[in-house]
């Protein structure tokens, strides 16, 4: 085998070698994408409908949308990884069968003239011919030259035809990929236009109750505000009371520190004064941003952070202080990474808080109806911190999630997994 031939095999195997791990990561996406929306259809019958508000199931159905959007996308993005694929196959198919017609008609040439000139007395009056011995010499390397590439062709022309075998079946199997992917992807667009179709409905639906709905949505949005001060509250109180308990250990520490100097760090309320040992922990959280696990085992995204319009009263703005997850009932929450636990607050009669502090920053875990911790103890990761509530009114078990460092609060799909 030639070198030429050996680095046009590597440099292809390579290629399709990368072609394969790329459709292979595509392929884990969409599993997991297929997953995701597995669990929103639970999710949306794992209650009885007659108890749900139109508008839950509007926000639930609206995150199975987006991932099935997102799982066609994928789909096309395989599609046309393939398609390219199927280009580069073809394109080496035709360049090895000009090749190999090439190397056969040479071969072929070749074979007429060893037929010509077969004969042993042919090949020993070629040689006995010679002017001298050198040239008889030169004619006997002649003569084993042309059989060593003879038989070089012969064996060039074998491989050439077992790789165009291999791509000719390689491209076989790529077409029915195709086909599949492209049933797939039709099936996930019936579906898609389906839901959407069935979203439309429960959009029309509202909209004769739009005033009554708007003024119960406007109604939630200043309670969430009065306990969004509540735990405003409660970060600045455990800030409070974390520079108070530095300075009083600074001060038996080192007594010569001024009482101005212990007052100043008792009184920020803003801004923790990092020991040591919680600026590690500090920098492990910050550390772990967009690794960080989901608070519940199992949800679904109905309000992120910040102002955005409401997903179904047009014309409506609306305010997420952390990002609200959609659950099951009976669902526990989940601290996302380790700390300590500095409130367990009453919010309402049926709504209790959690505040976990990680140096700096805080993960604030609302609406549980019974607590499994208490202030001052030490959590890990995934551990239950207590029982979700689900509301009597809508049948919606929502757990509402928020991260601050100090007193900001930050976007929480910016520090969890893949939200």
């Amino acid at each position: 085998m030639t070198k030429s031939i050996v680095s046009f095999i590597f440099i292809l195997m390579s290629s399709l070698l990368w072609g394969q791990t790329d459709q292979e990561k595509l392929e884990q996406r969409k599993a997991q994408l297929q997953e995701e929306i597995q669990a929103q259809e639970l999710l949306l019958q794992s209650q009885n409908i007659k108890q749900k508000s139109v508008t839950t199931i509007i926000a639930q159905q609206n995150e199975k949308i987006k991932l099935r959007e997102k799982l066609i996308n994928m789909t096309e993005k395989q599609s046309k990884m393939l398609k390219n694929d199927m280009y580069i196959n073809q394109l080496q198919i035709n360049k090895l069968n000009r090749e190999l017609d090439e190397l056969k008609t040479d071969y072929a040439e070749m074979i007429v003239k060893s037929y010509k000139s077969r004969s042993e007395q042919s090949r020993a009056m070629f040689l006995l011919s010679s002017q001298n011995f050198l040239q008889a010499y030169k004619r006997a390397q002649y003569m084993k030259q042309y059989a060593s590439y003879r038989k070089t062709q012969g064996e060039e022309i074998k491989i050439k035809s077992e790789q165009l075998n291999g791509f000719n079946s390689q491209l076989e199997v790529q077409k029915t990929e195709k086909q599949k992917l492209l049933e797939e992807q039709e099936k996930e667009r019936l579906v898609l236009q389906k839901e959407k179709q069935e979203q439309e409905k429960l959009v029309n639906s509202i909209k004769k109750d739009k005033k009554k709905i708007v003024a119960e949505i406007k109604k939630r949005q200043q309670e969430s505000r009065n306990i969004d001060k509540k735990i405003d509250n409660l970060i600045r109180a455990a800030i409070a009371e974390s520079n108070k308990k530095t300075a009083a250990a600074n001060k038996k520490a080192n007594p010569k520190t001024t009482t101005a100097a212990a007052t100043k760090a008792t009184e920020n309320a803003t801004k923790i004064v990092l020991t040591p040992e919680a600026k590690l922990v500090s920098d492990n959280f910050k550390a772990n941003k967009g690794k960080l696990p989901w608070p519940v085992e199992r949800g679904t995204v109905i309000l992120r952070f910040g102002d955005q319009p409401h997903p179904e009263v047009a014309g409506l703005t609306v305010h997420c202080s952390g990002v609200e997850i959609a659950t099951e009932q009976g669902a526990n929450a989940r601290a996302v990474f380790a700390g300590e636990v500095t409130q367990v607050q009453l919010l309402t009669p049926l709504k209790k808080a959690v505040v976990v502090k990680h140096g700096d920053f805080f993960t604030v875990y609302q609406n549980l109806s019974s607590v499994s911790v208490q202030a001052g103890d030490k959590v890990t990761a995934k551990q239950s911190l207590g029982k979700i509530r689900t509301s009597g009114d809508s049948g919606k078990t929502i757990l509402k999630f928020m991260i601050s460092q100090n007193t900001t609060y930050g976007n929480p799909a910016s520090w969890l997994y893949k939200m």
